[in-house]
């Protein structure tokens, strides 16, 4: 089937009591258990026992994004955060090294500078993965995982999936994938050669800023392993009703997408065209540091931008200010047009680019129309006088 196809019609499983066309949302704890002696699966993986370990509504979200992403297998957690932990909780054990982008989710900085490192004994380097040979250097006898965020969070740096796994097969090394700036509609890590892709579906998958949930898909031992241990032990598993919202909201994904990577690029257009506009780095343009390895492995470039403004934090701060259309607020994927301010601490400046030292943007494109995107940026930046 066709991916708008796939979207509307993969994990429905049809009420088989009352012929409901979309699946119900099943709020339920527990199941019956079978009485004639038909052996049980305790694991509760495999069926439905225990609404920790599994639910209906959960099922059905996992049959269209395993269709998605052209999976064997895939888990949904209770967020992206506990997608992540659960991979790296059950892949990863003391004395083992891993890899991660030096610039990330601020949930997986703080997993990785400070929890794996410093409470669970697992070596951490954290480098730019932007340049496959830099990922390549750092490889060691006791290097288990290569983690990378592409495009990445928050500044859409594009790490070179096919490259990079390249090199992780030659050491057989786990590489995972965090997809969640693409979604799974524009890049594909797993045909690219990745062993795992994460999404935090709150984003894109979703759309609509109203459910919070994770995923992670590979192949069915490495997640059938991830659900034995993170699913069934830590408690993190994804409720049936945000199952529910997430599994409508993916209908409508190739739509949303489609105009998010329409009107991004136009906004980015504009922004970089500016004489106040210190940088905007979008992948879909040519002057996007990576956008040849952005166009080698992504369908389209999606809704993300990155943008910094020639002043001071102060006018950073009157600009955000002077926004109204434009929602200054964390998350991205909405409906709505979000941006978020990120100010580079002297902790942090190491793992920047020169570029972005003096603070800049992190700018999600909704669904308005984009020339109302433009206009509340235009008359922000007249407003603190850089217009």
């Amino acid at each position: 089937m066709k991916v708008n196809t796939v979207c509307v019609h993969s994990g429905n499983n049809n009420d088989d009591f009352y012929g409901a066309l979309h699946t119900p949302i099943y709020l339920t704890s527990n199941y019956r258990l079978p009485t004639d002696g038909t052996p049980v699966d305790w694991s509760g993986i495999n069926s439905n026992i225990y609404a920790r370990n599994r639910n209906v509504n959960q099922t059905a979200l996992e049959e269209k994004l395993k269709a998605l992403e052209e999976a064997e297998d895939c888990a949904t957690f209770a967020s992206g955060a506990a997608a992540l932990h659960a991979v790296f909780a059950t892949l990863l054990k003391k004395g083992d090294h891993v890899i991660c982008s030096q610039v990330c989710y601020s949930s997986v900085n703080i997993l990785f500078r400070e929890i794996l490192p410093e409470q669970l004994g697992i070596e951490v380097s954290m480098i730019d993965t932007t340049d496959a040979k830099n990922v390549g250097n750092h490889i060691k006898s006791n290097t288990r995982m290569i983690h990378i965020e592409t495009p990445g969070n928050p500044t859409t740096g594009i790490s070179d999936i096919s490259e990079i796994a390249k090199l992780a097969s030659l050491s057989n090394i786990l590489l995972s994938v965090d997809g969640t700036f693409a979604s799974p509609l524009y890049q594909k890590p797993l045909a690219l050669g990745a062993d795992l892709v994460v999404h935090s579906m709150t984003k894109y998958i979703n759309g609509h800023g109203d459910a919070l949930g994770g995923c992670v898909l590979g192949n069915k031992k490495l997640i059938e392993k991830i659900k034995l241990t993170a699913m069934v032990n830590f408690g993190g598993i994804l409720s049936p009703f945000n199952a529910y919202l997430i599994n409508r909201g993916l209908v409508t994904l190739p739509l949303r997408m489609k105009q998010h990577s329409i009107s991004a690029h136009k906004v980015a257009v504009h922004l970089s065209a500016l004489p106040c506009i210190r940088f905007a780095y979008y992948p879909g343009l040519e002057s996007h540091p990576q956008h040849a390895v952005a166009t080698k492995q992504m369908a389209d470039y999606s809704g993300m931008i990155s943008f910094a403004l020639k002043g001071d934090e102060k006018t950073n701060y009157l600009f955000l200010n002077a926004l109204s259309l434009i929602s200054h607020a964390v998350s991205l994927g909405d409906g709505e047009t979000l941006i978020v301010y990120n100010e580079v601490t002297s902790e942090k400046i190491k793992y920047y680019p020169q570029e972005f030292h003096n603070g800049f943007f992190r700018l999600s494109i909704g669904l308005e129309d984009p020339d109302d995107i433009i206009e509340d940026i235009n008359m922000a930046l007249t407003g603190v006088g850089l217009m």
